[in-house]
């Protein structure tokens, strides 16, 4: 690869020598497995040392001979290329083949990231100069055409002649019907990287990786880089299928999908990975409905995740096709149905369409011998070791099978309560909290996704001010959980006497056992009470101090390190529709779920998601097909209570009785720009309050039908449900213990005629609803995550599936059709990071459609989930961004979330603490310079996730 040789004048002869940016041919060690394609067609080992003696070289040419010896240059030379060699091989790949040009960019990538710009000024106009001189050297009519003769080596060894037709009608074909896409100059870009002898896996890696290096250009890319990528895919899978080497074009498969698909339930059947009950199955009519011109519609991203992640695989090799899996998935959430081909085939056409999506663990599990199809589990911790030492055992078995947890830890006593069975004290909720998080890490999946949990406390325990610690960097490691999740668990009168500035009073669970499970006017009085007594003298452990005071490091610790998170428990349990038979005591890993917990009972949710994009017609919202999707939705989401494989058995018996699920949404904000509406408006506001109270009203009334169907749950009477107080009535309830409401109570729908059917037939599930962050089956279906607004429009996106350069393809066509999409526009999107508020050239009304979430005041989020939560049985993950934080704004914004009845928020995002990157990032996507962002949401503290890190896509 180049490198940069000193720019020098020779003392003896005058003459000026330009920099030599190459690799020389020393001998070093060899990276084992990793080989490098040189311009000429050569293939070498991939040899670290041409790195270090290349980046010598760059700093040798501007900083002059002095730099040789010293040891900065060597430290730096040694650090960079180490960052070089681990951005190369970190998916842990063996035998991967690296293009020179890709080897060069992550030289150029760490000379940037490390803030060494004139280095690497001096490394990009060298390889501008040598690119324009090897371009000069063409003949100007040159036919991109692959060298004569080139064979390509099968994996038995055997070599036979490179099909040069095959390839070109691939690339072909993954370019039909796309505009502004390009068959020859990807096969020019591919030929570029074939050499004699190139593996069967090499040869159909290289036009994908072609086709990446434009997305930036044209989004239309993503599209191509999937479909290439899926050529892959037939042929692992075929191959597998056939237990012989084969392939097809997406124009054979139209034919081959329906006798494949039967291959693929008998091999998972025999792989003991498929429940044998699908052979059970009508399989003519199954395949019959398959469409494997559905396979077409994915964007790179989202096909490459399913790739990487859910595919089903026996030794490394998958054999499972899109069109298998959706219909896999539907085949199992319909195994009970009475017509169960109709209801596969019905729920089938939901998910492959996009139109709606089921949540992770479904999609991994369902059809599968452990059908673990549930997302979210809360439990309560007992105070007492064995309680404590099960929750933690429960923990691991339900993050085994990609459960996301919530505990509920607030009944264990505090740091210094009398332990009547040893006359000890207590050494606090902490050290068992740092057992629970390292359990978390020890299970991770299977390798799917890491186990994930979030720990929740109330504001009164006497630990609180320790719990607000746990994600420092500094102080006992012992006494902090670096990878849990953990939230505040926020009662309305702390909120109450921080408004009044008053004083706030902290007890140990053992000493005021019914503050657990106390809540409105109710707990007010019963904390009153325990407060009194500790001014007699009547309790052991307490501490007194000024509320503001406990609120400021609450908001402080939020920012530094961005936990815990802040959540609300009255109203939590206000508009619970089961206060009847128990109490919310926290939410989940994402904060969306709000269900009881108990010693005894374990809750669990059942998540997916419409996709809200996918029903925005010529005329806005199409109400109807809405319907439509939320009534088959609801009903596989009941499904999975059934079918569901329980690790626990509280888990199973409170699923039973109360058959809660979470239909949620996504693609929110690509609906507002289909609708030409700007997310920091009124209009966007309304359209939040609208589209949920469609989504809520078909919910309901859907879980009445099956109600009507298949009987109400099991704890229905009594219920607020029973009592005809639907969610949009239960704000009442709120009201009535604060004392003010500052939330908007409009309706368009019917309500009245769909309560009076709730009281009468019942519902089939306690909860219906709940909005989860959707961080991974929004990739899938390519639409925006959950109810976001755009981080940036031009962005590179990391996740266990590698580096993706992500567009806003919207953003892009509204450009093309002004006549202002080109080289200087991506460079523009680069230089500010993916934002479009400081472009000149870009008009106003773009400006504030495509306005991305920290150029937007973050009340409008605030207001617009505040619409959405009225309509809403459980809450929603809400991120929060803030642009130049400062204490001031945390206040406001969190009282605000509070006196705008928000159930829960989720993450803080501050742009301050946000690394963003600019580097050429042709090995990555890119052929340009690209953003990558890092979502980090606090300064001094470890990555966080919610953005796309796998780390918290537990939820979905």
């Amino acid at each position: 690869m180049p490198s940069a040789a000193a720019t020098q004048t020779s003392p003896q002869n005058g003459v000026h020598h330009e920099p030599e940016f190459k690799f020389e041919q020393e001998a070093a060690r060899s990276e084992p497995g990793f080989r490098v394609i040189r311009r000429n067609g050569g293939v070498t080992p991939f040899d670290p040392s041409k790195i270090t003696v290349a980046l010598t070289k760059a700093f040798l040419a501007v900083e002059g001979s002095t730099a040789a010896g010293s040891r900065r240059v060597h430290d730096v030379v040694e650090e960079l290329t180490e960052q070089v060699v681990g951005a190369l091989t970190r998916r842990g790949e063996t035998g991967r083949l690296f293009h020179i040009e890709e080897i060069q960019d992550q030289v150029e990538l760490a000379l940037m990231r490390s803030e060494h710009h004139k280095v690497a000024r001096a490394y990009v106009l060298y390889r501008e100069e040598r690119a324009r001189e090897r371009h000069a050297d063409e003949a100007v009519t040159v036919e991109a055409a692959a060298p004569a003769g080139l064979t390509m080596t099968l994996s038995d060894g055997s070599t036979v002649p490179l099909d040069e037709k095959r390839l070109a009608v691939v690339i072909e074909e993954a370019c039909a019907g796309l505009a502004d896409v390009s068959a020859e100059t990807i096969l020019k870009e591919t030929r570029r990287n074939l050499y004699d002898g190139i593996r069967q896996d090499e040869l159909a890696l290289a036009p994908i990786l072609a086709a990446r290096t434009l997305v930036e250009q044209e989004p239309n890319y993503s599209q191509v880089s999937a479909r290439l990528l899926l050529d892959k895919l037939r042929r692992e899978v075929l191959s597998f299928i056939e237990k012989r080497p084969t392939e097809a074009t997406q124009a054979e498969m139209f034919e081959r999908y329906p006798a494949y698909f039967k291959g693929f339930i008998e091999a998972g059947i025999e792989a003991e990975m498929l429940d044998p009950e699908l052979a059970r199955f009508d399989l003519d009519r199954i395949a019959a409905a398959l469409k494997p011109e559905r396979d077409l519609q994915f964007q790179y991203l989202g096909l490459q995740t399913l790739y990487d992640r859910y595919f089903l695989h026996k030794d490394g090799a998958r054999y499972e096709l899109p069109q298998a899996f959706f219909m896999r998935v539907a085949m199992g959430l319909a195994i009970r149905e009475i017509d169960r081909e109709a209801r596969a085939i019905e729920f089938y056409n939901l998910i492959s369409s996009f139109d709606f999506m089921c949540s992770t663990p479904t999609l991994f599990n369902s059809g599968t011998r452990r059908p673990q199809l549930s997302s979210c589990f809360l439990t309560t911790v007992a105070d007492d070791l064995d309680g404590i030492f099960k929750a933690v055992k429960d923990n691991a078995l339900l993050a085994k099978y990609s459960g996301g947890l919530g505990n509920d830890w607030t009944p264990v006593r505090g740091l210094g309560a009398h332990i009547k069975g040893t006359n000890g004290e207590s050494q606090g909720v902490v050290p068992f909290l740092k057992v629970a998080n390292d359990t978390a890490i020890a299970v991770n999946q299977g390798g799917k996704r890491k186990g994930a949990v979030c720990a929740y406390l109330e504001t009164w325990h006497i630990d609180i001010e320790e719990f607000l610690d746990l994600r420092k960097n500094t102080g006992d490691d012992r006494r902090r959980t670096h990878d849990m999740n953990t939230a505040n668990w926020v009662p309305d009168l702390f909120m109450e006497r921080v408004e009044a500035d008053g004083e706030w009073t902290l007890f140990s669970p053992d000493e005021t056992p019914d503050l657990h499970d106390l809540y409105g006017v109710d707990f007010a009085k019963a904390y009153a009470a325990y407060e009194e007594k500790a001014k007699r003298g009547e309790l052991r452990v307490y501490k007194t101090l000024r509320a503001v005071d406990l609120w400021r490091r609450m908001l402080t610790m939020l920012f530094e390190t961005g936990h815990p998170w802040i959540t609300f428990k009255d109203p939590c349990n206000l508009r619970s529709p089961q206060g009847h038979v128990g109490v919310v005591h926290s939410s989940n890993l994402c904060t969306e779920i709000t269900l009881n917990t108990s010693r005894d009972e374990v809750a669990v949710c059942n998540l997916g998601s419409v996709n809200l994009a996918a029903h925005i017609g010529e005329k806005g919202l199409d109400f109807e097909k809405l319907e439509r999707t939320v009534k088959t939705a609801m009903r596989m989401l009941d499904n999975v209570v059934d079918i569901n494989f329980y690790t626990i058995p509280e888990a199973r018996a409170s699923n039973l009785r109360h058959r809660p699920v979470g239909l949620g949404l996504m693609g929110f904000q690509d609906a507002l720009q289909k609708l030409r509406i700007a997310y920091s408006s009124d209009e966007a506001v309304e359209f939040a309050d609208r589209s949920m109270e469609a989504i809520s009203y078909h919910a309901i009334s859907a879980s009445t039908d099956l109600a009507e169907e298949r009987g109400a749950y099991a704890s229905f009477n009594g219920s607020l449900w029973s009592k005809g107080v639907l969610p949009i009535d239960s704000i009442n309830r709120v009201s009535h213990a604060r004392g003010f409401n500052e939330m908007d109570e409009t309706i368009t729908l019917d309500w009245e005629t769909l309560r009076k059917r709730v009281k009468k037939a019942g519902m089939r599930n306690s909860n219906c609803m709940a909005i989860a962050p959707t961080a991974t089956i929004s990739n899938i279906c390519g639409v925006s995550q959950s109810i976001e607004p755009a981080y940036q429009n031009l962005f590179v996106k990391s996740n266990m599936s590698g580096d993706f350069t992500v567009v806003n393809a919207a953003l892009v066509r509204d450009l093309k059709a002004r006549g202002l999409w080109d080289e200087v526009m991506v460079s523009d999107l680069k230089y500010y990071d993916g934002s479009v508020g400081q472009i000149d050239r870009i008009p106003d009304d773009l400006k504030a459609l495509y306005a991305t979430a920290f150029e937007m005041d973050a009340s409008w989020l605030i207001e617009a989930a505040s619409r959405r939560q009225k309509w809403l049985d459980q809450a929603q993950s809400l991120n929060l961004y803030l642009a130049n934080p400062s204490g001031k704004k945390l206040d406001a914004l969190y009282r605000l979330a509070w006196r705008k009845g928000l159930k829960t928020t989720y993450y803080l995002r501050a742009s301050a603490a946000t690394s963003v990157e600019k580097s050429t990032l042709k090995g990555t996507d890119g052929k340009l310079n690209a953003v990558s962002v890092e979502p980090t949401v606090y300064a001094s503290a470890p990555k966080a996730c919610a953005i796309d890190d796998p780390e918290c896509e537990a939820c979905q």
